[in-house]
């Protein structure tokens, strides 16, 4: 069916990134479906913005002038699951949430975690190799997926929707399209692996003066508890007072401390980790490592400590127009850049609030400032990412290059690895069709969109 105008929820992500114009919005509902229409935009040279839930910081599902949408929010079915074995297929657009709610009616469990669960599809978090709250347990994305089918840019279906762990034949497909961010082609269903359910989880809320006690109380759980230890969320105190007034919700130690971490535990099903991370947080009180901590009593305690850090959504709205980066550095570098870009943020620009969180059991440190006008917004890039050089960083850990960061890829990567890359879209997308301009620039203005927008179902 055909529809005049496009719906406004298609033209934006997260990032707050500025829109073209789209010439077609296309839903499909088959692996078919899309090559068909990745074909035609072959043939008329038409560039392809893919689209999963809209959840992106980097700007990635936003299109440009004339850009032919795919997305994908139609192709949503939970395929098959093995309750044998624990190996699930599914569509690339079901939402995170949708998984896990199947795999739990199976007995099994989806370890890939994030506050956008609701919203955010599994093809989108398999592109920008998800990561979220459970990395420390349970790794990335490209940990939970076993096989992956996309389709090219040229409409060619390569089907890998293998479900073994171990496969030893060759190259990989699934590594050409997890974590390229549907530059090389786009992912249209995966296979997943899913895991036995978490026993039950202890839950328990940190404060801290000084942020380097925070890598030592990691390594003195991750030594006492092993597996065992699945979430270590840093927040800064100016964060959760923030966070609290927007959320109408009082922190369970208070605001006043700079820095608080929200800690969860969990053995096997029937396993306690309670009294574990109850001793070895009793052990950092004594020593004076950390200034307190109280632990969640009831399911309802752990839902609001969680309430307060999964605020992301209303301090976007609030602090708009934000900078929000998703940056990552060795545990022993995070303390002096914290301290260095705080400091140059707050001379450079007084006016904005700068929040720092992140999960610093894999690195990944996010920041937040606003209000920010465009010149600003430059401002906190050239601070954060310059802060990174010489600190063996990156400046995406989780949501990718997108539009938004391309200026700063040479902070993490070489100029063989960017090469690399472009050998590589070269190969596979030799017209520069799928997601033009993401990641980095690729002269784009030599391929002609002059179709009238419509909205395609």
């Amino acid at each position: 069916m055909i529809t005049t105008g496009i719906d406004e929820r298609y033209l934006k992500d997260w990032s707050g990134l500025p829109h073209g114009m789209p010439s077609e919005l296309h839903r499909p509902t088959t692996t078919e479906e899309v090559a068909a229409l990745v074909r035609r935009c072959r043939d008329e040279k038409r560039r392809i913005t893919v689209q999963g839930g809209m959840t992106g910081l980097a700007g990635g599902a936003v299109p440009g002038d004339g850009d032919v949408v795919i997305n994908l929010e139609r192709m949503n079915r939970i395929e098959d699951i093995d309750e044998l074995e624990g190996v699930m297929q599914v569509q690339a657009g079901a939402t995170l949430q949708q998984v896990q709610e199947a795999a739990a009616a199976q007995g099994w469990m989806f370890a890939v975690d994030l506050g956008a669960r609701g919203s955010c599809t599994v093809g989108g978090n398999a592109a920008t190799n998800a990561g979220g709250i459970r990395v420390i347990r349970y790794g990335t994305m490209r940990d939970s997926v076993l096989g992956v089918e996309a389709v090219l840019a040229d409409g060619t279906v390569v089907s890998s929707l293998t479900r073994l762990v171990k496969n030893s034949t060759g190259f990989d497909p699934r590594f050409l399209f997890i974590g390229t961010e549907g530059t090389l082609g786009i992912i249209t269903r995966l296979t997943l692996r899913l895991h036995p359910p978490m026993g039950e989880v202890a839950a328990a809320w940190v404060t801290a003066a000084r942020f380097e006690a925070l890598p030592a109380l990691l390594r003195a759980l991750k030594s006492r508890m092993g597996p065992g230890l699945c979430a270590f969320e840093f927040m800064s105190g100016r964060f959760v007072q923030m966070a609290s007034e927007l959320c109408k919700q009082e922190p369970p130690l208070g605001s006043a401390a700079p820095w608080h971490v929200l800690i969860e535990a969990a053995g096997s099903a029937g396993q306690s980790m309670e009294d574990e991370l109850q001793s070895a947080l009793a052990d950092a009180l004594e020593n004076e490592e950390i200034a307190n901590c109280a632990f969640a009593a009831t399911l309802a305690h752990r839902e609001a400590f969680w309430r307060l850090r999964e605020s992301i959504p209303e301090l976007l709205s609030h602090l708009k127009p934000t900078a929000a980066l998703d940056i990552g550095m060795p545990w022993a570098e995070t303390a002096g850049y914290i301290g260095e870009v705080e400091a140059a943020l707050r001379q450079r620009i007084p006016s904005a609030d700068h929040l720092f969180l992140g999960h610093l059991g894999d690195n990944n440190l996010h920041l937040i400032s606003g209000p920010v006008d465009a010149q600003a917004l430059h401002e906190v890039d050239e601070i954060a990412y310059g802060a990174l050089r010489g600190r063996r960083g990156t400046i995406s850990a989780e949501h990718g290059i997108g539009r938004l960061k391309k200026e700063f890829l040479q902070v993490s990567r070489s100029p063989a690895e960017v090469e690399l890359m472009r050998r590589l879209k070269q190969a596979l997308d030799p017209a520069r069709l799928l997601n033009p301009g993401r990641i980095f620039d690729q002269n784009e203005g030599d391929i002609a969109c002059n179709a009238e927008p419509s909205s395609l179902a």
